[in-house]
C-alpha cells in the first residue's frame, strides 16, 4: 500500500559531521538500490566524477572529499554524491517570484509521491556561509536561501532526455554557497551544466527576480517573467503534461497580478495545489521564501512551519497525506512519530503508464505499478 505519512526533520550542523553521518547511513542502502537499478554502475568513473565538479565548481570539492570520506569512501558513494550524469529523475513543481519597492518574495509547490521524497530541511555553514534549504540526494537542494538572500527553487523541465551535467540539486547548492544576487547565479547558471532540463526561479534581496529554462548537457535561457511549471519554451514535446496539469498552472501564474506578500496563498489551493497523492503527484510542501528577512515558511497540509536563517531552531513535524487538510492554526504541533520512506520505489514505477491511465480517468495507487519482486 501506499505510504501516505512523511516526516520533516528541521537539522543544523556547520559541518557535516555526526547528523549528516546519521542520514547517510539511514538513506544511502534505498539510494544504492535506486542508484543500481536505474544503472548508475554504467556511468562515469570516480574518477572522471571527481574532475568534473573540480573543472566546473572548484569551490566544492573540500566539502565533496568529506561528504565522501564520511560515507565510507567506497567507488559507488563518491559517483553517486558527484551527481555528475546521474541516473534521470522526474517529478513536478511550481514557482513563482515577485517583487515591488518594498517586499519581494519567492514560493514553490513540490509535488510528487509522499514515498519519494527525503523531508529533511538542512541549515550548513559548509563554505563559510549560511544555507538552509530541503535537501535532495543528501547534499544538493531543491529550494533554498543564503545569508545574502538569495534564493532560488527548481522544477522538473518536462523533457527526460539527458546530457553531460550535473544533478540539478547540486548546481542550486553551489549557487547558494557561492553567489550573493541574481546577476551572479545567471553566470553560473550559462556555464555550469546540468544533466537534464530543468526550469528555476530565483529572487535577491535587491528585489531583483529571474526565472531560467535549463538544457540537458549545457544552456540558459532567460525567460521574461519569474514563473514556472513543468514544461520549456522549446519545440521538444513536455513529458506527461496532462498528468502534471503543466500548463494549466502556467496559465494560471501567468494571470496572477498579487502583492508579494499575497502570493504564498495562491500555491495554497487549486490549480497549484495538488491533491493526488495516491498517483504520486501531491503537494508535499510549500515553500515561501523571504529574501529581505532570510526566513522560510513552510506549509505542511495546513500547518505552517516557520524558519529563520539567523535564528534556526531544529525540530520535526509528522504529516499525514491520507488526511484532508487542516487549517493553518498559529503553534499547531504536529504529532511526533517518524517513518521513513522508501526511494527506491522511484525506480521500479513505470510512470508512462501511471500518466496513461491518469489520462483515461483509471488512475490506480501507485503500489498498483510495481512489479512483484
Amino acid at each position: 500500500m501506499t505510504q501516505m505519512t512523511l516526516t520533516f526533520d528541521a537539522v543544523s550542523e556547520a559541518t557535516p559531521g555526526p547528523k549528516w553521518a546519521a542520514r547517510w547511513q539511514r538513506s544511502w542502502p534505498a539510494y544504492e538500490a535506486w542508484f543500481i537499478a536505474r544503472g548508475g554502475d554504467h556511468g562515469p568513473s570516480r574518477e572522471n566524477c571527481r574532475a568534473a565538479i573540480e573543472r566546473h565548481m572548484p569551490e566544492l570539492i573540500p566539502i565533496y572529499d568529506r561528504l565522501v570520506l564520511i560515507a565510507g569512501g567506497s567507488d559507488r558513494a563518491a559517483r553517486f554524491l558527484s551527481t555528475w550524469c546521474p541516473p534521470t529523475y522526474l517529478g513536478g513543481c511550481s514557482l513563482a517570484a515577485i517583487a515591488d519597492g518594498d517586499d519581494v518574495r519567492l514560493v514553490r509547490n513540490y509535488d510528487l509521491s509522499p514515498e519519494l521524497n527525503e523531508g529533511l530541511l538542512l541549515k550548513t555553514a559548509w563554505t563559510g556561509r549560511a544555507v538552509m534549504g530541503m535537501v535532495e540526494f543528501l547534499w544538493g537542494l531543491s529550494d533554498g536561501i543564503n545569508d545574502a538572500g538569495l534564493t532560488v527553487a527548481l522544477a522538473y523541465g518536462g523533457r527526460s532526455e539527458t546530457g553531460p551535467g550535473f544533478g540539478v540539486t547540486t548546481v542550486l547548492r553551489y549557487i547558494l554557497e557561492t553567489c550573493d544576487s541574481v546577476s551572479e547565479a545567471l553566470e553560473v547558471l550559462h556555464r555550469v551544466p546540468s544533466h537534464m532540463a530543468y526550469n528555476l526561479v530565483l529572487a535577491d534581496a535587491s528585489g531583483r527576480t529571474a526565472s531560467v529554462e535549463i538544457s540537458p548537457g549545457g544552456g540558459a535561457r532567460v525567460m521574461p517573467k519569474a514563473i514556472a511549471t513543468n514544461h520549456q519554451s522549446s519545440p521538444s514535446r513536455a513529458d506527461r503534461p496532462g498528468f502534471t496539469r503543466s500548463f494549466e498552472r502556467r496559465a494560471h501564474l501567468e494571470r496572477l497580478r498579487v502583492a508579494p506578500r499575497r502570493l504564498n496563498r495562491e500555491f495554497l489551493r487549486a490549480p497549484l495545489l495538488q491533491d493526488r497523492y495516491r498517483e504520486g503527484f501531491g503537494t508535499l510542501f510549500t515553500a515561501e521564501y523571504s529574501p529581505i528577512t532570510r526566513a522560510l515558511g513552510l506549509t505542511l497540509k495546513g500547518e505552517r512551519w516557520d524558519h529563520r536563517l539567523d535564528a534556526f531552531k531544529e525540530g520535526q513535524r509528522i504529516v499525514d497525506y491520507g488526511t484532508s487538510a487542516t487549517p493553518n492554526v498559529a503553534g499547531r504541533t504536529m504529532p511526533d512519530t517518524y517513518v521513513s520512506a522508501d526511494w527506491t520505489q522511484a525506480a521500479w514505477i513505470d510512470w508512462t503508464q501511471v500518466a496513461q491511465d491518469c489520462a483515461a480517468g483509471k488512475g490506480k495507487e501507485i503500489a498498483a505499478y510495481l512489479p512483484a519482486r
